[in-house]
């Protein structure tokens, strides 16, 4: 690639020159629900950089994980494969090794592809604390880091301070110091930043994964400094009760983590050129107290709505508001579109989404579920076919009168 001295500007005009496809960054957080950004009117949530990455992106607002709980959602993001088709029916199923991956996918286009972070699809030991070193410390071979030509990170543990990290560098976990969004923004800016790099600097385009497990619990974790404030909270969650004092507590925390989340992005924005195409979504939400339910796998709006920002994309509108029934499990068909110079659209009108199993851990959905959402209307169903969920979601965004 040409270099002068016209910063990032002189590199968009060289690449256009040279017509190489665009380098494709995805930014993936975990349990940051789409009412919590400062851009979608959340009067808790200080998001300035993301609120400026809004105004150069599509904001996909009607944005839904497939599958509200990690390892569904994650591997139904990698593969672009609903679970359990891609091989995930079970919390602890890990991806299948032979699973096709976006990674193979740009690899084949010519890409050099990298992931850095939280995978969360590898085979873990269901008799191991899930938070903690046990989990943070297990390691993902080689075979099983889905065609990463690249690949630096941990499977899970959700240590929001003091992550450990293994990988193509790191035979070894190796322990790093600092809060966990910021350790894992700063290796990506090391990488963008350094011209010796042989993986984002090299004569390939390059697609990238950064996945941050912030702002999972535990809420009480430190977050990089940001203090606790009392929250405003949403209308749907009960009063007078335990509840209202969890939600309130909770999200102190949760508004805390976005709050240095955010600040770790905006680095790592700060860093990458105009010309890379940056989505930015999290893989599912968090109830936080609404109609009297916590954490994810339910079918309501603050467990499967997500954020999802797109910026530089071919065709795309900076600044606008999609409404269209998006699914993360488009994003890999999205990014091919965008590796071969093409626009991409939502041909739906309504995206389905569905729970595969129970996950046996407390405050999450009691069963398994399918059902639709459309920006007007929601519908979900019981594995026996009969109905559990009806909302008017153009009248009724709260969800407070169930149909059924």
């Amino acid at each position: 690639m040409k270099v002068c001295a016209g910063g990032r500007r002189c590199a968009w005009i060289a690449r256009m020159s040279e017509n190489r496809p665009p380098n494709i960054l995805w930014i993936v957080t975990t349990q940051w629900r789409a009412q919590a950004c400062g851009y979608a009117g959340d009067p808790n949530a200080r998001t300035p950089h993301l609120d400026a990455l809004a105004t150069r992106s599509v904001n996909y607002a009607q944005a839904v994980t497939p599958h509200p709980f990690g390892p569904f959602a994650r591997a139904a993001l990698l593969t672009g494969v609903r679970s359990p088709e891609n091989g995930v029916r079970d919390y602890y199923d890990p991806l299948p090794a032979n699973a096709r991956t976006i990674a193979h996918e740009l690899g084949e286009r010519g890409y050099a592809t990298a992931f850095f972070g939280k995978w969360g699809v590898a085979e873990r030991d269901r008799a191991a604390p899930l938070v903690g070193e046990v989990h943070a410390k297990t390691w993902v071979p080689l075979e099983a880091r889905g065609g990463f030509e690249f690949w630096e990170g941990f499977e899970g543990g959700f240590l929001l301070n003091d992550p450990w990290l293994h990988g193509t560098r790191l035979p070894e976990p190796v322990q790093r110091h600092g809060y966990q969004s910021d350790v894992i923004g700063d290796l990506v800016v090391a990488e963008i930043l350094n011209p010796k790099s042989q993986i984002l600097n090299g004569d390939r385009p390059w697609f990238a994964v950064v996945s941050l497990e912030a702002p999972h619990p535990p809420y009480d974790a430190p977050a990089a400094g940001v203090e606790r404030r009392a929250v405003t909270l949403p209308t749907n969650v009960p009063r007078g009760g335990d509840v209202e004092a969890k939600a309130a507590r909770e999200l102190a925390g949760y508004y805390a983590h976005i709050e240095a989340t955010d600040r770790a992005i905006g680095r790592l924005l700060a860093a990458v050129a105009d010309d890379v195409i940056v989505v930015f979504t999290s893989v599912h939400g968090d109830m936080h107290g609404a109609h009297g339910l916590f954490r994810k796998g339910w079918p309501h709006e603050e467990s499967v709505r997500v954020p999802l920002l797109v910026r530089g994309a071919v065709g795309s509108n900076p600044g606008s508001r999609s409404d269209e029934s998006v699914l993360l499990v488009d994003l890999p068909a999205m990014t091919r579109a965008w590796a071969e110079g093409r626009a991409w659209t939502c041909t739906r009108d309504r995206a389905e989404i569905s729970m595969p199993s129970v996950v046996a851990l407390p405050h999450q959905c009691d069963r398994a579920w399918s059902g639709w959402r459309s920006p007007e209307r929601k519908e979900v169903f019981n594995t026996d076919g009969s109905p559990w969920l009806v909302f008017d979601l153009a009248n009724d965004p709260e969800e407070r009168r169930n149909g059924v």
